[in-house]
């Protein structure tokens, strides 16, 4: 076995492979967030049409997908093979009390937990959205006069159907909850794996993660529970809805 292969297949080998990859992966959640804010648009999803036909044609952002894909993979693949390789070391040393609980924080012990919580919205997602409007073919068109947006596919009712469906929307803010968890540990945690831990930037480092982690996952979780609670079938603003979100609406 070359020392290539010994290095990414140790502990911290694969920590550090845990540690590039989650963090390439925040730059596709800042990406994917800026998009999805189309949706609050109050343009009947038009921006977010346009928006999700050029990321799903664009031959540029179709080969960045691969490396996307290659890194959720290389990502949880990681991630399991660390949590067997923990519980099989913890095993190993027999009976021992070790009050794990007084010695590392909430997230650090349940980041398995977090991570299958997200791995199983992430397969509803994909599926609801990504398979539908790639491969079934089943999505509606947006129609309209412009002859140049016509023929593309209506995303933004299919997530607005998605976003009218209770359990639905309970998965989606339960998976942000856990992102944010997830992204609150793994933030610091990545850049302390990759030798980045200074006394005096640590605190920084710290600081933004958990802006980080808040904002993106909030963001993400306002969504469904807007369209869930304020707006029809169809998108729209619902009558009952505050005057102060017809008047957020009407700005954009």
């Amino acid at each position: 076995m070359s020392w290539i292969s010994k290095t990414f297949t140790s502990s911290i080998g694969r920590k550090i492979i845990m540690a590039l990859t989650g963090l390439f992966l925040c730059s596709f959640l800042v990406v994917h967030l800026i998009g999805n804010l189309q949706l609050f648009k109050h343009d009947q999803g038009a921006a977010f049409n346009v928006y999700s036909h050029f990321m799903g044609t664009n031959p540029i952002i179709r080969t960045i997908e691969w490396g996307l894909v290659l890194g959720f993979g290389f990502h949880i693949y990681e991630a399991l093979m660390l949590t067997r390789r923990n519980k099989a070391a913890r095993g190993a040393q027999g009976y021992v009390s070790n009050h794990s609980e007084q010695n590392s924080e909430w997230t650090s012990r349940n980041m398995g937990i977090l991570g299958t919580i997200i791995l199983i919205f992430l397969i509803v997602h994909l599926y609801n959205f990504f398979w539908r409007a790639r491969f079934a073919g089943n999505l509606p068109k947006m129609g309209g006069a412009d002859p140049l947006t016509s023929d593309y596919d209506n995303l933004y009712m299919a997530v607005v159907s998605s976003f009218h469906i209770w359990w639905y929307v309970l998965l989606y803010v339960a998976a942000q909850i856990s992102l944010g968890y997830h992204l609150w540990h793994g933030f610091r945690s990545g850049f302390q794996t990759l030798g980045l831990n200074h006394r005096k930037y640590t605190p920084a480092i710290k600081y933004v993660g958990y802006t980080f982690a808040v904002v993106v996952s909030a963001a993400f979780a306002a969504m469904p529970l807007y369209f869930f609670l304020f707006t029809d079938a169809q998108g729209e603003l619902a009558t009952n809805a505050p005057a102060l979100l017809h008047s957020v609406a009407a700005a954009f």
